[in-house]
């Protein structure tokens, strides 16, 4: 009676369960589409149709551009022309009315400053005066001629200088000439300009310093030529400033011996800032009183005076040109004192006036300045850009860097065969150009006729000008370089890992040398660089109340945790020096590692092949699950129940990834495997279109197109993890409902 009762029931119970009874097949190919990624019912799957992407052949694109460089008529060579000599251009709408007054008046103020600088920057290059006033007269002429930039004033450079002087006394020492004397120990000199068969040191000096400036000028066209202006974005703000503290720090210590009037060789290479220092206390007690106190006076009225300039350069027409003025009245009472002949202060001596005949650098020394030049050749393009852009910006039109290269190559390649050293923009003179009103580069040929006049008549009246003041005007000149020092505090808030690259770049600039110092700090910046995407940022996101907006759970607070999902970015590219960090990130941020509890299921399975009572399967002897039929032992893995499990899919959020190698994806794709291995599904999201099809090109997709990895927002695959969730738990429940009731039928036949 009692059995009849159940196999009555039974029916309608089977009839009030709609689609609890489907058959096995049917099920089976429900769950199987849905493990496929196959979207779920009500679910609108954005698809995007891709451009085709662009068949790019390397031989194709060399012909093109060599169609257009060969094109000849007459419109192009008027634009190639114009573009090689940008005055072609500017000079013939050039206002005289409007534009001239403010280039004058800016040429002649750079003009006077040029004066000193260009024989104290001589002394820290190991050359005559004369050589300073011949780099920036024909310098400035070539600018003129080949600049984009308005304002950039080119010339010699306290750090280009710095490095120039260093190769030069290098070779001076390998050839064999005493620091001191200045004579030829050594019979290994080339023969003088004068047709002679012997070179004094002065000669040899300039020798090289040319055949370098030669070498300097042809790196840099070649960079232009080729399109490389690219290459200085390789030295950013922190290292340059580094760099030309670094470079500052050294030059001062040079200059040191002047101010003091010490007779002290002058150190090269590894060690010589602390050698040079050592030295200066070792022979303190031969310091020349008379050089001493010019100095101090010097710099007593200098620094204020620079100072005052600087404060009120706003309601200044013009700075007070106090250089100059320090110089002529400094070299006035030497003359009529006679310092070097009372007091043994050492004095510039005779400058020639005029000019020499052209020369050729010496191609027997190439070969040892080739390695020299090329540190010269990248700062000096360096700073030329970078200035240029700055004040491009700065007034509104645009500078072609390429352009500039070039321009800055011609205007080192030309004057080497006029007995000039390398040359670049000068960050002193450029400021007061900017600053006094010029508006064109017509501003440097009125620069250039000053220093023609000293070239002519002026320079012979500054043969008793002391060395001690060229040592204190380019002392003062590096003041702007040497505030970065103050900066450093600010820095360190900016940015730590920045200010550790400035301070490596420094210090290795100056207890090393500068060529080494520079090449030292491009490699660690690099080296951050790539510090920075082998261990980048991760973090698990949470969801903004009313908002379709995830953000770091750990930098926001009161953001929401979607259950049972969790989302995870990576902030940076994938490849080979970031994967492994990828996976630790991954499995500590969401706590699941699919590996390990792999090798707790392999352990798991061997125990239970031990245990021959045991009818668990490998899941509920991990997580605990019994089965409560032999029936319900049929259900795919994604049915078990995983309690330790608190999800059901991972999020990756690509945004952050600009792409992925193939070893990442390798990576990916077994990450994806071991998660789907536990029931978890993995989607990607916000994949930008290379990523999307790398990802497909590499088989991560199987199934339907797109159908685990095409979502283009993280809300947009958090709504399909829900829906997909949803109805897989819909159909466990239907199945399990016909499987109890199929139970109890059968023990109700029995």
């Amino acid at each position: 009676m009692h059995t009849n009762a159940i196999l009555h029931v039974i029916p309608s119970l089977l009839l009030s369960l709609p689609g609890a009874m489907e058959n096995k097949s049917s099920q089976t190919s429900r769950q199987s589409s849905l493990t496929q990624g196959e979207p779920p019912v009500g679910f609108t799957h954005i698809r995007l149709e891709e451009n085709e992407p662009i068949d790019f052949k390397t031989k194709d694109f060399i012909l093109k551009k060599a169609r257009e460089v060969c094109k000849c008529n007459h419109q192009t060579i008027i634009t190639f022309f114009c573009q090689l000599f940008p005055v072609l251009d500017w000079l013939p709408r050039y206002n005289i009315k409007t534009q001239l007054l403010g280039d004058v008046i800016s040429g002649l103020l750079v003009g006077i400053v040029a004066i000193p600088q260009s024989i104290s920057y001589s002394l820290l290059a190991s050359q005559d005066p004369i050589y300073g006033i011949y780099t920036n007269f024909f310098s400035g002429i070539i600018y003129v001629a080949m600049a984009t930039s308005r304002h950039n004033s080119v010339g010699s450079f306290g750090v280009l200088c710095l490095m120039i002087g260093q190769s030069v006394n290098r070779h001076l020492q390998l050839a064999g000439y005493d620091d001191n004397t200045g004579s030829l120990l050594v019979g290994n000199a080339t023969s003088s300009n004068n047709g002679t068969d012997t070179c004094d040191r002065s000669c040899y000096a300039i020798t090289v310093a040319l055949s370098l400036s030669f070498l300097v000028g042809l790196y840099q066209i070649l960079l232009g030529v080729l399109q490389l202006g690219f290459v200085s974005v390789y030295l950013s703000e922190p290292l340059l400033s580094g760099f030309v503290v670094g470079s500052s720090l050294t030059i001062i210590t040079s200059q040191m011996k002047y101010l003091l009037g010490l007779n002290i060789p002058r150190h090269e290479g590894v060690g010589s800032f602390i050698l040079t220092w050592v030295d200066l206390f070792r022979y303190i007690q031969n310091t020349n009183i008379c050089d001493l106190v010019t100095s101090l006076v010097a710099l007593a009225i200098i620094i204020p005076v620079k100072m005052i300039n600087d404060r009120y350069k706003d309601k200044m027409k013009a700075p007070l040109p106090i250089e100059l003025f320090v110089v002529i009245i400094a070299t006035v009472v030497s003359h009529y004192f006679k310092f070097e002949e009372r007091y043994k202060s050492s004095v510039c001596g005779a400058i020639p006036t005029g000019f020499r005949k052209p020369t050729l650098p010496d191609i027997k020394l190439f070969s040892s300045l080739a390695v020299d030049a090329l540190p010269i050749a990248i700062i000096g393009f360096a700073m030329t850009v970078s200035l240029a852009e700055i004040f491009g910006k700065k007034h509104g039109y645009p500078v072609r860097a390429n352009q500039e290269m070039i321009a800055i190559g011609m205007c080192n390649l030309v004057p080497s065969f006029f007995y000039c050293f390398a040359s670049s923009a000068a960050l002193t003179k450029t400021l007061l150009k900017e600053s006094t009103g010029t508006q064109t580069q017509l501003s440097s040929l009125v620069t250039s006729l000053v220093l023609l006049l000293v070239l002519l008549w002026v320079a012979p009246l500054f043969y008793s000008l002391q060395t001690a003041i060229l040592g204190v005007v380019t002392i003062v000149n590096l003041r702007g370089g040497l505030r970065a020092l103050c900066e450093t505090p600010r820095m360190w808030q900016l940015s730590k890992l920045d200010t550790v690259v400035w301070w490596i770049t420094m210090l290795a600039s100056t207890l090393i040398t500068t060529e080494i110092g520079l090449l030292v700090g491009v490699c660690f910046a690099l080296l951050c660089v790539i510090f920075r995407t082998q261990r980048p940022r991760a973090a698990l996101l949470g969801k903004v109340s009313n908002a379709e907006i995830y953000e770091d759970q750990s930098a926001y607070k009161q953001l929401i945790s979607i259950a049972n999902i969790k989302i995870f970015r990576f902030e940076s590219s994938l490849y080979y020096a970031n994967k492994d960090y990828f996976k630790t990130a991954l499995y500590q941020k969401t706590g699941v590692n699919p590996v390990l509890l792999a090798a707790r299921h392999q352990s798991a399975e061997t125990k239970a092949k031990a245990d021959t009572g045991n009818g668990k399967s490998i899941f509920n002897t991990v997580f605990g699950c019994l089965k409560p039929s032999k029936k319900r032992d049929e259900k795919s893995p994604t049915d078990v129940c995983l309690p330790s499990l608190d999800m059901h899919t991972l999020i990756i959020d690509c945004g952050a990834m600009q792409f992925i190698d193939t070893t990442g994806l390798s990576m990916l794709k077994e990450m994806h495997r071991d998660y789907q291995e536990l029931g978890v599904q993995v989607l990607l999201a916000n994949c930008n279109p290379l990523l999307r099809r790398r990802l497909r090109d590499g088989g991560w997709a199987a199934g339907p197109p797109d159908g685990q990895l095409a979502f283009h927002s993280v809300h947009h695959a958090v709504q399909f993890a829900q829906q997909r969730y949803h109805e897989q738990q819909e159909s466990k429940e239907r199945r399990d409902a016909a499987l109890d009731l199929e139970e109890l039928s059968d023990q109700a036949s029995l």
